[in-house]
């Protein structure tokens, strides 16, 4: 398969660079890469592979736009608020680069459909902002044995690293043990510097470019960590350890993170239909309770232990939030501290 005389023109600045050229490029247009989540991280991932000419380029999201998604993710505009990540990443970049092919998938990653997703592609980035999708990626790549390249942001800073590069360590080797769900906030909990996803994503489509060319020297057995404020970066060393080896898939990624499933649970429909037999708890962050939210007490996540006394158990409760899985972590500590409360969890939270 050779470049034609558009892709030439497209690809022009590659052609003329040492260590890429058209070998590189024919490389870059045959490879498949597989991106988990089109957001902070999966944006400028996206963007840079696309205008690279990476060949076919799968999006996996089930998320739509948000307004407070722009302040980082930067594909998106204010047009496109409630409209499917995935679906509006690969429209847009289709204008980028039109020699490109996307495949779309509006759906999660579970443990159901990531190995023979995997399987289809030769490069893994991992854009997801939660433990248990990336220690789904992780085994789910080593299973299929396709290099992982990871990223992660906190605040102001981040991390990047290549998991499973030709026998390399992996995401459990670097943490064997997932954090518990109270000690791993996300951005829509503690916020994020906008340009930092910018930065970080940018790496991750560097090292998955010299991974594709074969140039330079991956980070495999390497984290990178980057701060902001500083502007300082180190690169750590790790080892290979027996951690590394996956045979198969956690049956419930949720449980082994420590997020344990709510056993009563409530669809936002159901809970419309008999709204008057319940109270509603809303744990999310003032700024989100502002934008929006259907009522009853508002009690942030981390404001729970010190206001126990004013949670209103007089009705069950249906604790709410954004997506289901910060009032999953509420109602296990409420547990232990309202024994006589009937708590029930919002699925899926709002959206």
């Amino acid at each position: 398969m050779n470049l034609t005389e558009e892709e030439k023109k497209q690809y022009n600045r590659h052609l003329i660079l040492e260590k890429i050229g058209s070998v590189g490029q024919l490389k870059l247009k045959n490879a498949k890469v597989l991106v988990i989540g089109a957001g902070g991280l999966g944006c400028p991932v996206l963007q840079y592979l696309t205008a690279a000419g990476v060949g076919t380029i799968g999006i996996i999201d089930d998320d739509v736009v948000d307004q407070s998604n722009l302040q980082r993710q930067i594909l998106y505009t204010i047009d496109d608020i409630g409209v499917s990540k995935a679906e509006t990443a690969a429209k847009r970049l289709s204008r980028l680069n039109p020699f490109v092919k996307f495949n779309v998938y509006k759906e999660q990653l579970t443990r159901l459909n990531a190995v023979s997703l995997f399987e289809e592609y030769d490069v893994i980035v991992d854009g997801s902002d939660n433990f248990s999708t990336r220690y789904l990626s992780n085994d789910a790549a080593v299973i299929t044995k396709k290099p992982l390249v990871y990223g992660a942001i906190f605040k102001f800073e981040g991390q990047v690293s290549v998991f499973n590069y030709k026998g390399s360590g992996t995401y459990r080797c670097l943490y064997p043990t997932p954090p518990k769900p109270d000690e791993s906030p996300n951005c829509s909990q503690i916020g994020v510097l906008g340009v930092l996803p910018g930065i970080i994503g940018s790496l991750q489509a560097n090292e998955t470019i010299k991974i594709i060319c074969e140039i330079g020297d991956v980070l495999a057995n390497k984290l990178l960590m980057y701060d902001t404020l500083t502007m300082r970066q180190m690169v750590l060393d790790f080892e290979k350890t027996s951690e590394a080896s996956v045979t198969k898939l956690e049956e419930n990624y949720d449980f082994f993170c420590g997020i344990i499933e709510a056993e009563n649970e409530i669809t936002i429909e159901e809970l419309q239909n008999d709204l008057l037999k319940y109270n509603l708890l809303d744990v999310r962050e003032d700024w989100e309770r502002e934008q929006h939210h259907i009522g009853g007490q508002h009690i942030r996540l981390v404001e729970l232990p010190d206001r126990l006394n004013e949670i209103d158990i007089s009705k069950p409760v249906i604790v709410y939030c954004k997506s289901g899985i910060r009032s999953k972590r509420a109602i296990s500590f409420l547990e232990d501290s309202l024994k006589e409360a009937i708590l029930i969890n919002l699925k899926n939270g709002l959206n």
